[in-house]
């Protein structure tokens, strides 16, 4: 077990991940890998705890702009997270993992109110962690939500899981001259505008000490060589080198 650099991470997935290749909703297939992939590192005795986005299914930012009350917007992209949290919790339970969906928006019908000793608790005893509704409030990001939680549970690394191999200088999918920076400082992702996090979750990174690894999740077997300190993504800390 030495070969092991991080015992306890925060994944932050986005909503869109879960897509796959659709266009809407989420895709059984990828979800399946993904589950696959998490097993792998769960059964390394990692403690593994997820925070997860919405955007597949509703994205609050994107329903204010269309004249809906913004708080009310992300309300709803609170419930979005939710849905997608039960579907991993599904998919993980199939694999055989153990695991606890826990919801800053209480609805202990389908999920477990969120308490921060609670979610510990659940971490040390070998469980999968899934936290949805974001922090519970509007106005702040999922990204946020990650930071916060990585912050609270004392995680190692905060996992940023995206479709792209790291951070670019711009987008990789729309700029063929974007350059891949395979490690970058807080300052520079906060100074610079690049798009990591959103500031407040960088900037909570930052006071907290927790470096961000951003990946591209839908390689097999990275996941895995990130928890085992391999350079796979590009890594946001301290000051760059």
């Amino acid at each position: 077990m030495n070969e092991i650099k991080y015992r306890r991470i925060l994944l932050k997935l986005s909503g869109e991940a879960l897509q796959g290749n659709l266009s809407y909703g989420i895709d059984p297939e990828f979800l399946a890998d993904l589950a696959e992939e998490i097993k792998k590192v769960s059964d390394l005795n990692v403690q593994l705890a997820i925070v997860i986005g919405g955007g597949n299914i509703f994205r609050g930012v994107k329903g204010a702009t269309q004249g809906m009350d913004r708080a009310t917007a992300d309300y709803m992209g609170m419930l979005a997270t939710v849905m997608n949290a039960l579907a991993l919790q599904d998919a993980l339970e199939k694999k055989g993992l153990k695991t606890r969906v826990l919801s800053a928006i209480e609805m202990r019908e389908i999920a477990e109110p969120y308490i921060r000793r609670r979610a510990i608790r659940h971490l040390e005893k070998g469980r999968v962690v899934i936290f949805a509704a974001g922090t519970g409030n509007p106005f702040f990001t999922t990204d946020t939500a990650a930071a916060l939680r990585a912050a609270e549970i004392n995680a190692d690394i905060l996992l940023k899981a995206t479709k792209v191999d790291g951070v670019y200088t711009a987008d990789p999918m729309k700029d063929k001259n974007a350059v891949k920076l395979d490690k970058i400082s807080y300052k520079d992702v906060i100074v610079k505008g690049i798009k990591v996090m959103d500031s407040a979750a960088v900037s909570l990174c930052m006071e907290n000490g927790i470096p961000i690894i951003v990946f591209d999740v839908r390689k097999p077997g990275n996941l895995e060589k990130v928890v085992k300190g391999e350079n796979v993504g590009s890594v946001v800390e301290g000051e760059a080198l």
